[in-house]
């Protein structure tokens, strides 16, 4: 695993490519898309770590982003071309109107995004300017919390869950007070157990200047149960082993503590599902 800290101007695709190059490594994948603007947190999973993309512990994300006001875009940010404009919102309306969008949300996501209508993405169709119209997606929006305000903008803390759109949110926003609404910057600071603090920045991994981490940091939540000779075999085959541990999901680690499998429970019995080393 890598932690990667993207800067603005590079697309998720290009920070995977980077991290190919320095590492030489052919797979790899990542835990949740930036777009080119935004900044901050990418988890990074090489080899055979990318079969752990959906048991990572990466959620909630946290966000720390600038919404402005007075012009609502195509896109929801600041990249995009104004489509509607509208007087600030007075100031004492922000406050209820975040609230207001905290909780379970049916959101629409921005005209240009990668959800796909017909088998068509979004973006594909909104660039041709035929834009698709998006069904709402539930999201969970965990809190916000106002950093600072000015008449013409907020700098908010959001946490949220994985799925959510931060543009969409800005968008809303103006919407809610009556004014119009675009995200103006955004940075991702942390996703589940993991925070940028922690992260490599995207020119010194270029660098060669980075540490890899075992795949054992991907699952920091799950139990672990530490395999016999015996438990080894039988889990490099994907044959079920006997629970010594708690948990509905199990992380099998050798003797060395490396990690072998992701396992389920079933009865007294761990399944391997995800192995990670060869028989």
């Amino acid at each position: 695993m890598l932690l990667v800290d993207k800067p603005a101007g590079v697309t998720s695709h290009d920070a995977v490519a980077v991290v190919r190059r320095a590492t030489r490594e052919r797979r790899v994948g990542h835990a949740g898309t930036l777009d080119p603007f935004a900044t901050g947190l990418l988890v990074m999973l090489l080899g055979r770590g990318t079969r752990l993309v959906d048991h990572i512990d990466g959620e909630p994300k946290v966000y720390l982003a600038t919404i402005r006001f007075g012009s609502e875009t195509d896109t929801d940010d600041y990249t995009g071309t104004v489509t509607r404009t509208a007087a600030a919102p007075d100031q004492s309306a922000v406050d209820p109107a975040t609230r207001a969008l905290t909780g379970a949300l049916d959101q629409i996501p921005p005209a240009y995004s990668a959800k796909k209508v017909g088998g068509e993405r979004a973006y594909d169709a909104a660039r041709r300017g035929t834009p698709r119209e998006l069904a709402p997606a539930r999201v969970q929006v965990h809190s916000w919390e106002i950093l600072s305000q000015t008449p013409d903008a907020v700098d908010v803390r959001i946490v949220c869950g994985g799925g959510t759109y931060v543009r969409a949110l800005a968008r809303d926003l103006g919407r809610l007070t009556h004014s119009a609404a675009h995200l103006a910057s955004l940075r991702r600071t942390a996703a589940g157990a993991f925070d940028v603090r922690d992260a490599a920045p995207l020119d010194r991994i270029a660098a060669g200047d980075f540490a890899l981490r075992p795949l054992t940091s991907a699952i920091p939540s799950l139990p672990r149960q530490t395999l016999d000779t015996e438990s080894l075999r039988r889990a490099l085959h994907g044959n079920a082993i006997p629970a010594t541990v708690d948990g509905a999901r199990v992380a099998l680690v050798d003797d060395g503590g490396d990690l072998v499998a992701i396992a389920l429970r079933v009865g007294d019995q761990l399944q391997p599902k995800v192995v990670l080393k060869d028989a």
